[in-house]
């Protein structure tokens, strides 16, 4: 049995609560806290006027997937037939490595996520039994072979643009997905330039009918947050979904501060589908889960939530098991 989630609800509970629900292997974090094997994404939409989602389906069920080339398969992770389903597999990349260190390859993007076992097949098979199920890929990440994965254009935005969208058309048409996120950590190029190459590769994308959704992965790093800025501004029409890591402030971020937190992201990126986030691994390095919840329970009594993300990454094989469907309803 998948996930229940009720529309206009928020499913809290202690850490060892959400876990039972919950179960996902996480990877190796990087130089930002979202190097992520499977990250679970639930987006619960508050059904008031003001707070219209761009997403035809108010609740969104996202599972990162494929980077940890440990067998997990799509079966692992139950579907619920009523929530909008995405796995989102991790990572297409613009490098090579066939030199050492890993180089850039100016928008020729190569497969690094464990397409054996999620093949075109499985992508196939997974959609054909499950219709509210899409599946999508992330772009860049933080590190390939142990290196950086940095935002890099030396041979010009036009020829940047062309390159990304013949190789990805290519690997989205092979592989039967549907949409892309943009999660570039480290950049070697400007705030302009990124913002150009990223807008005008969603936008024709887009326009031609290859992806269906396109989403942006900030997280509070100053500088990190001028690059997604700049884009939010120049595309916010042509980006369905901000997947801000809340979960990456530090470990003593307290349930108010998150709350403050999460209005200036929506002062930052306005009129964004924002979504709140943790996990529900035990560290040392991020927001705990229960000062995360707390501060989801204070948003969404302020009605400024409308979208949930949830990290979850205790260090097993992938399972979601569901014991009941109770969750505190807010309206």
């Amino acid at each position: 049995m998948g996930l229940l989630v009720p529309p206009v609800a928020f499913a809290a509970g202690t850490n060892k609560q959400c876990d039972q629900l919950l179960s996902k292997k996480g990877r190796p974090m990087g130089s930002s806290s979202k190097l992520i094997a499977a990250t679970l994404l639930l987006a619960l939409h508050l059904q008031a006027p003001t707070m219209a989602t761009a997403a035809g389906n108010s609740n969104l069920f996202r599972d990162y997937i494929g980077v940890l080339y440990n067998g997990v398969t799509f079966a692992d992770v139950p579907v619920d037939p009523r929530v909008r389903f995405d796995y989102i597999l991790a990572f297409v990349i613009d490098y090579t490595t066939a030199t050492e260190p890993p180089t850039p390859t100016n928008g020729r993007f190569n497969v690094f996520w464990q397409d054996s076992v999620l093949s075109p097949a499985a992508i196939a098979e997974v959609k054909r039994r499950n219709p509210n199920v899409r599946v999508g890929v992330s772009l860049g990440g933080a590190t390939v072979s142990g290196s950086p994965v940095f935002f890099n254009v030396t041979c010009g935005v036009d020829a940047w643009v062309r390159n990304a969208v013949e190789s990805l058309t290519g690997i989205i048409q092979r592989y039967g997905l549907d949409g892309i996120d943009i999660d570039y950590e480290e950049f070697q190029v400007d705030p302009a330039t990124f913002t150009e190459c990223a807008g005008r590769l969603v936008a024709a994308l887009k326009s031609s009918g290859v992806i269906r959704f396109a989403s942006i992965a900030p997280y509070g790093n100053a500088d990190v947050q001028r690059y997604y800025r700049t884009l939010w501004a120049a595309h916010s029409d042509a980006i369905d979904y901000v997947n801000f890591q809340f979960y990456a402030y530090g470990a003593s971020t307290t349930a108010e501060q998150y709350v403050r937190l999460f209005h200036e992201q929506i002062f930052n990126y306005p009129g964004a589908n924002l979504l709140a986030s943790f996990n529900t691994a035990a560290t040392n390095t991020t927001v705990p889960v229960d000062t995360a919840l707390s501060a989801c329970h204070s948003a969404i009594a302020g009605q400024a939530l409308r979208h949930l993300y949830l990290d979850c990454r205790p260090f097993e094989k992938p399972r979601i098991q569901v014991r009941d469907a109770s969750a505190s309803t807010v309206g």
